[in-house]
């Protein structure tokens, strides 16, 4: 099968001008010939076959479970609309009391300010006109303040009148909760009792459920416009039918986009024959997810000043991309294990793959520590934390030559900006992420070890997310419930069953009501998801998810600076080496200043953008007198930075200016400095224009200055 797969690769390749082309149409608008419309009799042909066959094979429901099982339904719904009536009438309460606040503070309060004013005004009247229009004002706030006099008694009636329900409601409340509660496991117990834990543990059905998905997401015109092109097309989905692993995997991993299968058989087969390790194990899955989520072309966002770059991200090339950083140990230590379905939210970012490579060396030069943190949570998205400032002023010098995401580690922004960012550094160390916007901010959702979590924004059940799994709390349902292996094939066997029978597709309880497949497939993932004790983790970043420095205590590596690391040298030519590490104030980090092991060698000094400024000293023995020239080996994010460098208590400090690095190791221009012979003090202090921003260093270099 494999050889086939390649041979057909060939092919392909010869046309694949003409195939891209197709493919921007939607499948249903594409006319077919005459040879198209037979295989479209064909495909449909094969698709009732197999709906009759399967049908066949799935054991009846027994109709008086069946109809329990709806009624427990029926009242666990009508519980769930209860609760809501009485959440709504609860939170009538604190409507009114808001209501009454705002009458008597912002209304009144107002009202009354606004009269002091314009008394004042009338007060320091000089002439007829001034007089005049401090009284019309004054009558303005009066009749204000009376109609908000008149509000508040309208409003206080209403909250004493529910007030005066509050127990009821309350206790109201109290009796919808536990009505729902008892009415959740009637539907739970009526769904065990149907029998059909047998069915959905069993894969005997699997290939045949698989594949009539797949030609039902496809749609037989779908596959008959692909097929016409070409012997190798059409020999394409008929290999892609015969492999029932490869089908299972598809339908698993929720499909090709769009269903253009043909496609994604198309990439697949040429990312096999680009590398002789993408058929088994990692590899593989991670062929196939690029395969299933590039069959619909992703736009690549290029700088914009690369007018020549593609249009499009190459599958091709974003698979090879990212097997060449796994094998070369650059990704995180939990990509090897992910699912399809996972990878396909590490390969679908809009960045060209060389942003991907960039990022990685970023945040390995510029903050190491972040790379290697404990806290799953916050690893690598931290320095959206850190460094991403909040604010949008600066965008306007975003430079055409950087990458979107080089612009904003330089200049920052608001929600999407940081949002974006966020996902993009997760993608590059091989993250899944996926957006979670929320009403009136955007934030993401990314998979760490323990599951799913929100990070820069309100947590689960506060927004969405794309695609199928529509409101985010069914999304974390789907998750958790793949994150158990094989216990989860019973929700996609049910979910299969459901396609067969013509049902509405619902993928979660939030998403809308389900019918009896799907719902019996929502119902199989709760009790999973129950049963695996799956933890709910909750959002972190909350409080910057609009803010610029963080309240929370952020946790500091801690590192041990060996005295090797803070050994000052001097060469033969006099030459002082500093390593930065080698202060001697501060001796350890504080938050402000902080050590960590470099990707270089030793240990490096970072310097935190927030946290207000802070002087840095180190105290060494010249060999000789004079004048000296002094570099550093820098790492900036931003642009618009110095130091100001003062030796000996000098009374006008020098100002070193740093480069803007782009993240990438640089050294800064040479500034002279006069030391004396034996002990010198070197004090630096950070400038930057605008607002704080950060900077590594890994050392600095004295060299004498001839004939000074």
């Amino acid at each position: 099968m494999m050889k086939k797969f390649l041979m057909l690769s060939v092919a392909v390749t010869m046309a694949m001008p003409g195939l891209l082309a197709a493919n921007k149409k939607p499948a249903s608008e594409v006319a077919l010939t005459e040879h198209g419309q037979q295989l479209e009799e064909q495909y449909a042909g094969q698709l009732m076959a197999l709906k009759e066959r399967i049908t066949k094979l799935i054991p009846a429901v027994d109709a008086q479970k069946k109809s329990t099982y709806l009624k427990a339904r029926e009242a666990e719904k009508a519980a769930t609309a209860a609760l809501e009536a009485a959440k709504k009438r609860q939170g009538e309460i604190a409507t009114a009391k808001a209501l009454v606040a705002h009458a008597k503070g912002k209304w009144i309060g107002g009202a009354d300010k606004g009269i002091a004013a314009a008394k004042a005004k009338l007060k320091e009247a000089k002439t007829d006109a001034a007089r005049k229009a401090a009284e019309e004002e004054l009558l303005k706030w009066e009749k204000n303040r009376e109609e908000g006099l008149q509000a508040l008694d309208e409003r206080q009636a209403v909250l004493d009148q529910l007030e005066s329900q509050r127990s009821n409601i309350e206790d109201e409340l109290k009796e919808t909760e536990e009505a729902l509660v008892q009415a959740k496991d009637g539907t739970v117990a009526a769904f065990k009792n149907l029998g059909l834990s047998t069915l959905l543990s069993s894969d005997k059905l699997d290939a045949m459920l698989a594949g009539y998905v797949v030609l039902l997401e496809a749609t037989p015109h779908g596959l008959a416009a692909f097929a016409q092109q070409g012997e190798s097309q059409q020999e394409l989905v008929e290999l892609m039918f015969a492999d029932e692993k490869l089908l299972k995997q598809m339908a698993v991993a929720d499909g090709a986009r769009d269903g253009h299968y043909g496609r994604a058989m198309e990439i697949y087969c040429e990312i096999l024959k680009a590398s002789s390790k993408a058929s088994e194990g990692t590899l593989q899955r991670l062929a196939l997810a690029t395969s299933l989520e590039h069959s619909v072309p992703i736009m690549q966002r290029s700088a914009v000043g690369d007018t020549d770059a593609p249009m499009h991200v190459d599958p091709v090339g974003r698979y090879l991309h990212f097997e060449k950083a796994f094998l070369d140990g650059e990704l995180d230590p939990g990509f090897q294990n992910l699912s399809v379905w996972d990878y396909r939210m590490v390969v679908d970012g809009e960045e060209p793959d060389e942003i991907l490579t960039w990022g990685r060396e970023m945040l390995r030069n510029y903050r190491p520590d972040q790379v290697t943190k404990p806290d799953y949570r916050w690893r690598y998205v931290e320095i959206v934390r850190s460094d991403i400032r909040y604010g949008s002023q600066d965008n306007q010098y975003d430079q055409d030559e950087l990458q979107f995401f080089q612009n904003i580690l330089m200049n920052g922004g608001i929600c999407g900006r940081r949002a974006f960012f966020g996902r993009f550094i997760l993608r590059a160390f091989g993250i899944p992420t996926t957006a979670r916007p929320q009403r009136g901010h955007a934030a993401l959702v990314h998979w760490t070890p323990d599951g799913w979590v929100p990070c820069l924004g309100a947590g689960w059940g506060s927004g969405w997310t794309k695609g199928r799994y529509d409101k985010d709390l069914d999304f974390l349902a789907n998750t958790q419930a793949r994150a158990t292996g094989e216990p989860f094939m019973q929700v996609k066997r049910a979910q299969w069953i459901g396609d067969l029978m013509g049902e509405p597709r619902t993928f979660g309880f939030h998403s809308g009501d389900p019918a009896f497949w799907y719902g019996a497939s929502l119902y199989a993932q709760q009790g999973i998801i129950e049963a695996a004790k799956s933890k709910t983790l909750d959002a972190v970043g909350q409080d910057i998810a609009e803010a610029n420095e963080t309240k929370e205590v952020v946790e500091i590596a801690k590192v041990t600076i060996t005295e090797e690391e803070r050994q000052i040298r001097v060469d033969p030519t006099g030459v002082i080496t500093i390593p930065a590490a080698a202060t001697s104030k501060p001796t350890q980090s504080n938050g402000k200043i902080i050590f960590m092991d470099s990707r270089l060698g030793g240990k490096q000094l970072h310097y935190s953008r927030n946290g207000g400024g802070q002087a840095f000293e180190y105290t060494f023995d010249a060999p000789a007198a004079g004048r000296y020239a002094i570099t550093a080996k820098v790492v900036t994010p931003s642009w618009k930075q110095s130091l100001m460098v003062a030796a000996n208590e000098v009374a006008q400090p020098v100002e070193m200016d740093l480069p803007f690095t782009v993240g990438m190791w640089d050294t800064t221009s040479p500034v002279e400095v006069e030391l004396v012979k034996g002990k010198n003090v070197l004090r630096f202090s950070h400038k930057s224009e605008g607002y704080a921003k950060g900077f590594s260093i890994k050392d600095f270099t004295l060299s004498p200055v001839s004939g000074a």
